[in-house]
Parts: structure tokens; sequence; C-alpha cells
């Protein structure tokens, strides 16, 4: 069976590492170097985790690398040094979300390991099954074949950057929306009008209570949020069109990063927060 090493084992390393476990791979990690809830999440869904990226990369035949937006350079860097050291070449799958440039600096930092493009859409399958995992590249085919649970792989096709250019395309609409209703919950806060606002958004198919623990969940990632924001915005200058919109969404992201509902993992959030504690808590 397929040996793979997920680099690194957050929230959605973790639940992807699960999926693949179920499926009957040998999924390694390492916490070397990381946080006590990186170690818990780890363990929750029963990965072997080794003493080192060095082990990893010498016993993985497939690394995927699920790191924050602005962590995927160094990332790349860590893993070329480790196959260095170790004399190992697995195939490589980036799944950060980033800009198809980011991907031409990622791959070229990899080189000579092969390298797959990779996106996710959805949130990891240990909180709901269903995410859509998306691989370009001349060997994509090899990683969507992996024994995946719960989650759907799809090829797009031989050219890297095409899954991480559908991800900057399909995150800019969800969470452009949350951020939006972010700014509107808290505009309407301030003018007193919350539930009317929230009232005659969920009668417009906006529902308050689900767009309401949506904010929260994004809040305690927002900090992740703001490079995303940028690398999108990137990838709309690359298409000729202006980038002043997910550059000014980074801005939001920011400034709901430093509050105190920032402060929560996406794990605790509660699915039962209401509008306004969330609003409280965005103060």
């Amino acid at each position: 069976m397929a040996v793979v090493g997920i680099h690194s084992a957050g929230h959605m390393g973790a639940g992807l590492g699960h999926a693949l476990r179920s499926g009957g791979a040998t999924v390694l990690t390492t916490t070397q170097g990381r946080s006590d809830r990186t170690a818990r999440l780890a363990a929750e869904a029963g990965l072997d985790v080794v003493a080192s990226l060095d082990e990893v990369v010498r016993r993985a035949d497939v690394v995927l690398v699920v790191t924050p937006p602005g962590a995927a350079g160094h990332a790349a860097r860590e893993l070329r040094a480790a196959a260095t050291r170790t004399g190992a070449d697995p195939l490589v799958a980036d799944l950060n979300a980033i800009s198809p440039s980011t991907v031409d600096e990622v791959a070229g930092i990899l080189a000579p390991l092969d390298f797959v493009d990779g996106s996710i859409s959805g949130p990891p399958p240990t909180v709901r099954p269903g995410a859509r995992l998306y691989f370009s590249g001349p060997r994509a085919g090899e990683v969507a074949g992996l024994p995946w649970r719960d989650v759907e792989p799809i090829v797009l096709g031989e050219r890297p950057g095409t899954a991480s250019a559908l991800k900057m395309c399909t995150a800019s609409v969800y969470k452009g929306l949350v951020g939006l209703y972010a700014q509107a919950m808290r505009v309407a806060e301030t003018h007193g009008v919350l539930d009317e606002v929230l009232a005659d958004l969920t009668g417009s198919g906006y529902d308050g209570r689900e767009y309401s623990v949506a904010v929260a969940t994004a809040a305690s990632k927002a900090h992740r949020y703001v490079p995303e924001m940028r690398e999108i915005a990137a990838t709309q200058r690359a298409a000729g069109l202006t980038p002043a919109l997910f550059e000014a969404f980074a801005e939001v992201y920011a400034q709901i990063a430093g509050t105190e509902l920032a402060g929560e993992d996406p794990e605790s959030v509660s699915r039962t927060i209401g509008a306004d504690e969330v609003v409280r808590r965005l103060r």
C-alpha cells in the first residue's frame, strides 16, 4: 500500500491524512517544532508520527504539503533540503491556496523532485465528508489514485497551476462572501439594525445562522486568509483584472485576525454561535 507523508498535519492536513489512512494507506507526519495542537490533531487522526521531516521524506512515496499560503515557499525549501540530505525523491503534491505564479515558484524550488499542483475545496473530511481535491500536472493521476475516503479527487489535466487557478476562483467567492457578510454584520450592529439586516438577508437565501457560524470559523483562520486574499489578488492581476478588491479583503481579514474571535481554533468554533456573540467578539 502507498506510504504518504503529510507536511504539515494541522486541521486540514490531519483530516486528509485520516481520509488516506481510512483507505488503507500508511500516513506519516512529524510534529517536530510544531504546536501541541498539531500533535493532538495528528494523534486524533491516527497518523504515524515520526521524529523528523527527513524520516517522512525518506519513507514516503508521496508527500502532501498543506500549509498556510504564506508558508508554501518555506515548506518547499524544507522538503528540498530533506530530500538532498536523505537522497530520497518522493512525489510532492502542493495543496496550498496559492496563485499559479506561486505554483511556478514552488515547483522551481522543489526541482528536480516531481511536482503535482493541488487544491482543496471544502472543509476537512473529519469535519464534513465530501471535500473536492483538484490535481494538475503530468503525475496528477497518481495522487488522485491514492486510497482516498470521504473526498472526491479530480484531475484537471497535465499543466501545473490549473488546480490552483481553480482554487483562486472558488475561494474568491466562498471567502469573499463570508468577508462581505462579516462587514455587513459589523456595520449593522453599529447602526442598531443587526436583527433586521439578518432577517432581510435570510429571506433572500443568505441564512443568518449559517453565515454567523461561517464568519466565526473564518475568524479562527483569518491570519491564514490574509496571504490567501493576496494570492487571489495576484491571480486576478495576472488575468488583466484589478487586484484592488482582494487586496481590500486582505485588509478585512487582517483586521478580523486581531479580534477576540480569532483566538479560537477552527475545530472548537461552536456550531450554534449566534450573530450577537459573533459581532461582540469581532469588536
